[in-house]
């Protein structure tokens, strides 16, 4: 476990376990203090999590979102990547969506990038901290090792990008809570 400095001067913490075989990785990861904000704010963090047509709504490095197909189980989204990162475009297959137990997962199939067989879950987790309502929010991921590079190496970097969307989602989440707004959720 590591524990780093947020923003506000917050201490978060990352609790991250690896698995795998020789060319692959599993990680589960915990990021940032939970989101706060009671259960108004649990289901604005699940209005935006689970909106597979709008990941640039809390996701930083996502400049455009194109859907192809009907938002349901096995639709594809084609993503444009903003510069810095090593991608222009990620096409994504929604994998599944639970509205009972807040688990979206997705899975990379295309684009020009070196995360071969990467796949993700995400889960929310109503949660009381210091006596205040909050939501925990768990992304796990499990990836090949691009050749060339060591598991440290690619944990480090899909860790640091989901820590990115976790910052972020944790900051929209709590801005539009404190507004008072929910995204509206489209079931599937």
């Amino acid at each position: 476990m590591a524990t780093g400095g947020g923003s506000s001067g917050e201490e978060t913490t990352t609790a991250a376990k690896a698995f795998g075989g020789e060319n692959s990785l599993m990680v589960a990861l915990e990021g940032l203090p939970p989101i706060q904000g009671g259960t108004f704010c649990f289901f604005q963090v699940w209005s935006l999590v689970r909106r597979f047509d709008q990941p640039q709504k809390y996701k930083p490095f996502v400049s455009r979102c194109v859907v192809q197909g009907n938002l349901k189980i096995g639709s594809l989204r084609v993503v444009d990547v903003k510069s810095g990162l090593p991608a222009t475009t990620i096409t994504e297959r929604l994998e599944l969506v639970d509205d009972d137990k807040h688990l979206p997962s997705i899975k990379i199939i295309g684009g020009d990038h070196r995360l071969r067989n990467y796949s993700s879950i995400i889960s929310l987790h109503p949660e009381i901290v210091d006596g205040r309502p909050g939501t925990v929010v768990i992304e796990s991921f499990v990836v090949d090792v691009p050749e060339g590079n060591t598991k440290d190496e690619t944990c480090y970097f899909v860790e640091a990008v989901i820590q990115c969307n976790l910052k972020s989602l944790c900051d929209v989440s709590e801005r539009l809570a404190a507004q008072d707004h929910t995204e509206p959720i489209d079931r599937l």
